[in-house]
């Protein structure tokens, strides 16, 4: 719930366009980047295609996991289960654990190619419509559990920045009738699922980052369940946060009072009674988030290894003042394609600084050089725009995404991040 999902049903568009979700991508500039596919169909109606190496995992066993632990699936639940067909075994696995435990599963599958075309292919003028299935199975849904498994990062060259913003901006109050029913939300794939284009990012061999993948996502919760715990007390205790990066980020903000949220692999019947933010986990699990004080932000965010739709950007930089950014300059091949998809939009939420994450989950190691990602412990992510995945209440659809490895982080000046290294 950074995080954006390309999986098939509208129903999973929900969270993608209308910012339910953190964006899943390191590159996106909305939390909504792209439009989401649709589709109704088993996923059992075609053949997977092929991945880069097949799980060394039970993939049974994982589903298995995940129905009962992260999503905590129980008779009755209806469970939508979301993807794309080279992982058709793991989610028919987890329709039969959903049935087994009393659910009632229904698996929508998607491709990049139905993605890309339900978006190129479909006439503009049905761009501002709020999807009215998606609305019902609002209603209809307990569950969702999605696999983050696109193939590709950049779908949508050239996809008109206007009707991006028109399609997120439509779909908007599904989102937070959504958070208003806590319907669950798991997510497999965490800016990690591992394709050739992230193991290129992260620095790393493809199959060193599936192994370390699937060894995350299947992992035992119970440490990063007490670490996660000791870290949202000290930052629920605290106030002013310090970011500085080598790079030229320096940002101070205040989170005293703020919600503390914790992406620690299980859906708890605490969560389920708070509801919102807290009933989405993202695998592999591993972080801490949170939300500033509105209007408290002030400082300077650069970005230096971000992309967008492939494209290399090679210096983001915002400057932010009481909040909000109020300027905007940049570099390198993707950045006037990033430039005139937050343009294109005329929502002023995009503009609110909006959240703090950190890694915790030690388990998780990238690549020297690694573009970042949300888990790796001492991993610090921050954004503008979208939080409503972070415990806020900006449910805009745009925003920015920028991971700050090798930063360090103060908690009313004490260190809890030292050059990318974990204090806590």
């Amino acid at each position: 719930m950074k995080r954006a999902l390309h999986a098939a049903l509208v129903a999973a568009t929900f969270c993608s366009l209308a910012a339910c979700q953190r964006p899943a991508e390191q590159e996106a500039a909305t939390s909504a980047e792209e439009p989401a596919a649709t589709a109704t169909a088993p996923a059992a109606a075609a053949a997977p295609a092929s991945t880069a190496a097949t799980p060394p995992v039970d993939l049974e066993a994982l589903a298995r996991r995940i129905v009962t632990q992260s999503a905590g699936v129980k008779e009755g639940d209806s469970v939508l289960i979301t993807g794309r067909l080279q992982d058709a075994e793991l989610m028919e696995d987890l329709a039969v654990e959903v049935a087994r435990v009393g659910g009632f599963p229904m698996i929508e599958y998607g491709s990049d190619r139905l993605s890309k075309r339900l978006f190129f292919d479909v006439p503009e003028k049905y761009d501002a419509r709020q999807d009215a299935l998606v609305a019902r199975l609002v209603d209809a849904v307990d569950v969702v559990i999605s696999l983050g498994n696109g193939t590709s990062e950049n779908l949508f060259e050239g996809a008109d920045p206007k009707r991006v913003a028109a399609r997120a901006k439509a779909n908007e109050a599904v989102a937070e009738a959504m958070f208003k029913r806590g319907v669950r939300l798991v997510e497999l794939g965490n800016n990690l699922y591992p394709t050739a284009w992230r193991a290129e990012r992260f620095g790393m061999d493809q199959d060193a980052l599936a192994r370390m993948f699937w060894e995350g996502v299947s992992m035992d919760y119970t440490e990063l369940q007490k670490r996660g715990a000791q870290i949202r007390a000290a930052l629920a205790a605290g106030n002013v946060v310090h970011v500085t990066n080598p790079n030229g980020t320096d940002l101070t903000f205040r989170i005293q009072g703020r919600k503390v949220g914790v992406s620690d692999g299980i859906i708890s019947e605490e969560d389920v009674r708070e509801g919102g933010a807290a009933v989405s986990v993202y695998l592999p699990a591993g972080d801490v988030y949170t939300t500033p004080v509105p209007g408290s932000a002030q400082g300077t965010l650069v970005d230096t290894g971000g992309s967008f739709r492939g494209k290399k950007i090679d210096r983001l930089a915002l400057t932010i003042a009481d909040g909000k950014v109020t300027a905007m300059e940049g570099s390198g091949p993707g950045y006037a394609d990033l430039k005139a998809m937050y343009d294109a939009s005329d929502d002023p939420r995009k503009a609110e600084f909006s959240f703090l994450n950190l890694g915790i989950n030690p388990a998780v190691k990238l690549g020297q050089g690694s573009a970042g990602s949300w888990v790796p412990a001492g991993a610090v992510t921050v954004g503008t725009g979208a939080n409503a995945w972070a415990g806020g209440d900006n449910h805009s659809g745009i925003g920015q995404t920028v991971f700050l490895p090798g930063s360090t982080v103060t908690l009313d000046d004490k260190p809890i991040v030292e050059n990318g290294e974990l204090k806590l």
